[in-house]
């Protein structure tokens, strides 16, 4: 993702096709490049796969990947958390996700091992509802306009990924929307703006099916495919 003139842009730098385990199992012919059988990756682990080598040219910096709530778990962010340099993550949340508060220090000096959570604060939806009346007044510059918002931010631990994170609720007339980012240094607008303009990539993956006719495509081998594109 990269402003030109103001405005977001999807620059594809990477792809992978995905067959099904059983699929390779069986050694179909479709599943097959340049007549051999691949090895199966999840889909986490070519999402990583892919991420990586573009991180490393990035040395100097912190990488910032912007992804849906499908990706924005520990399958991503556990390869992602033990590269180098370090990779942030910025996704939504999911309304049943539970958020914890960081350990009192009394809780660290006493005897035993460590907490490594704090108190249940609650469910991104519970917490929406007790948080709505404290939220402020933002703004963003989303989908090529400047529009304000109402959001509030705050700091928690997720399981999930074990470590702090800044969440963000956005809260609409009757709707409500949460994110999260492992990068604690980055604004409520920063991270708003940021996931807005995640859908520029949903707006690629529909040029890519309609203007260069992969939706049109009638190949099923991955050869075939790549030459067709």
């Amino acid at each position: 993702l990269k402003p030109i003139k103001g405005r977001w842009a999807c620059l594809p730098l990477g792809c992978r096709f995905y067959h099904r385990q059983k699929d390779i199992a069986a050694g179909k012919i479709n599943v097959r490049r340049h007549g051999q059988v691949p090895v199966f990756q999840s889909k986490m682990a070519q999402a990583a796969a892919m991420i990586l080598p573009v991180a490393t040219h990035f040395s100097g910096h912190t990488p910032l990947i912007v992804c849906d709530s499908w990706f924005g778990n520990n399958g991503l962010w556990k390869p992602l958390n033990a590269a180098e340099p370090s990779i942030h993550l910025l996704s939504r949340l999911r309304n049943s996700t539970v958020l914890y508060a960081e350990p009192a220090d009394a809780a660290r000096t006493a005897k035993g091992r460590p907490r490594k959570y704090g108190d249940r604060c609650g469910s991104v939806t519970e917490l929406a509802t007790s948080l709505r009346a404290q939220a402020q007044r933002y703004t963003v510059q989303l989908y090529g306009k400047a529009r304000e918002i109402r959001a509030y931010d705050q700091v928690c631990l997720l399981k999930t990924l074990r470590c702090p994170v800044r969440v963000v609720w956005v809260f609409r007339k009757t709707q409500w929307v949460a994110f999260f980012t492992t990068d604690l240094t980055l604004s409520v607008t920063q991270i708003i703006e940021y996931y807005g303009a995640r859908w520029k990539i949903e707006a690629g993956f529909k040029e890519i099916k309609q203007e260069i006719g992969s939706a049109r495509s009638q190949n099923r081998t991955a050869d075939a495919v790549t030459n067709h594109l």
